[in-house]
C-alpha cells in the first residue's frame, strides 16, 4: 500500500511511502480508502513538527475485512472514521482531544489503506459520492454541532466561503432559517444566493459588516453566528448577533484582541465548537440523507497530486472543500 507522511522538507513536506497492507485484528476494521479531504487544520498541521504522520483527518472508504468480534459495520459498507476517535458521545473529556485522526501521535486517513476501531466508524448516506462523502468528518460535523438547536424561521450568520461555512448555510436553510452570508468577492456572493442565502455582504467593501447586518435584520441582530474568523472578526460578530443570540466559535483564521464587553452587555452565549461526537455524526448523516443533500466539492485532485491539493487549499481560492481521489 502507499501513504504519505509529513516530513520537515518544507510545506507541505509530503513524502509517499509504501507499507504492507495491515491486517485486522480483535474488533477492528480495514478499510480501503477511496477519497481525503482537507481542513485549514491540515494546513497548520503540516507547518508544524510531524515527522512521519500520516496526514488528514477526513478520509472515507469502503470496508475490505473486519476483524473478530465486529458487528457495527461488514465487509462492502461505505465508512468514514469519526474526527475524534474517542468521542463517541456525551460532553467532550479533556482527553477525547488527543485522538484527532492527522494530528499528534494519531495517523491520518491519506493512505490507500487504514485500520479503524469498529466503534470508531460510521456508515456514509449512500446518495453521496466519495469526493462528498470525504467533507463530512470535520467540517460537516463541525457546521452541525455549530447549529444544535437552531430552530425554523431563526436567522443565521456565516462568514465566508470556507467548508464549514458552506455546510452552515446548507444545514440552516435545510432546517427552515434564513441565512445571511459574508464573502469577498461577487462571484462567490453569486454562488452563495443559489445554495439559499436570503443575502450576502461583501467584507472587503464593508468592513462595518457587522453593522450592515443589524441594518438587514431591523436593527434586531441574527440569532446565531458561525463564527470561522477569530479575534479579527468577532467584534463584528458581535455587533451582528442579537440580544442573548449565540456566537459560535470555530476558528482563528484572523488574529487581534477580543473586547468581549459586547459579551457581557448583550448577555450573548458564546461557545466554543471542537467538531463533534460519532453520535452528532450519526444524526447529521440521517439529516443530509433525508434532505438529500449534497457537499460542494470545489476540486478534486488525484492522490498523486497531493502537494498541489494543499497549496490550493492554502490559496484561499476554494469555493466548499479540496479534496483528494485515493482509489
Amino acid at each position: 500500500m502507499k501513504l504519505y507522511q509529513l516530513s520537515d522538507a518544507g510545506f507541505p513536506g509530503l513524502t509517499l511511502a509504501e507499507q504492507d497492507v495491515p491486517q485486522p485484528g480483535n474488533g477492528q476494521v480495514l478499510v480501503r480508502m477511496r477519497a481525503a479531504s482537507l481542513n485549514y487544520r491540515d494546513l497548520m498541521i503540516a507547518k508544524g513538527t510531524s515527522n512521519g504522520l500520516v496526514p488528514l483527518s477526513d478520509g472515507v472508504g469502503e470496508v475490505e475485512s473486519v476483524g473478530d468480534g465486529v458487528t457495527r459495520v461488514k465487509r462492502g459498507d461505505r465508512v468514514a472514521g469519526i474526527f475524534y476517535q474517542d468521542w463517541i458521545d456525551g460532553p467532550m473529556k479533556e482527553a477525547d482531544f488527543a485522538s484527532g485522526l492527522g494530528g499528534g501521535a494519531v495517523n491520518g486517513t491519506l493512505a490507500q489503506y487504514r485500520l479503524f476501531d469498529a466503534e470508531r466508524l460510521v456508515t456514509i448516506p449512500d446518495h453521496l459520492s466519495w469526493a462528498e462523502a470525504a467533507t463530512l468528518p470535520c467540517a460537516g460535523v463541525t457546521a452541525w454541532n455549530a447549529l444544535l438547536g437552531l430552530q425554523p424561521g431563526q436567522t443565521v450568520l456565516t462568514l465566508g466561503t470556507g467548508g464549514v461555512s458552506i455546510y452552515a448555510l446548507q444545514f440552516a436553510v435545510a432546517m427552515g432559517a434564513s441565512v445571511i452570508a459574508t464573502s469577498s468577492s461577487t462571484h462567490k456572493e453569486e454562488r452563495l444566493i443559489k445554495l439559499g442565502a436570503k443575502a450576502t455582504i461583501n467584507y472587503r467593501e464593508r468592513e462595518d459588516w457587522g453593522q450592515v447586518v443589524r441594518e438587514m435584520t431591523g436593527g434586531v441582530g441574527v440569532d446565531r453566528v458561525v463564527e470561522v474568523g477569530g479575534g479579527g472578526t468577532l467584534a463584528n460578530s458581535f455587533t451582528a448577533t442579537r440580544q442573548c443570540g449565540e456566537v459560535d466559535l470555530i476558528g482563528v483564521l484572523t488574529g487581534g484582541p477580543v473586547n468581549t464587553i459586547p459579551v457581557l452587555m448583550k448577555a450573548l452565549v458564546l461557545r466554543g465548537i471542537q467538531v463533534g461526537s460519532r453520535a452528532m455524526f450519526e444524526a447529521m448523516n440521517a439529516f443530509i440523507a433525508a434532505h438529500r443533500l449534497h457537499p460542494v466539492v470545489d476540486r478534486v485532485f488525484a492522490f498523486a497530486d497531493a502537494t498541489e491539493a494543499y497549496e490550493y487549499q492554502m490559496s484561499g481560492q476554494h469555493f466548499g472543500k479540496v479534496v483528494i481521489d485515493i482509489a
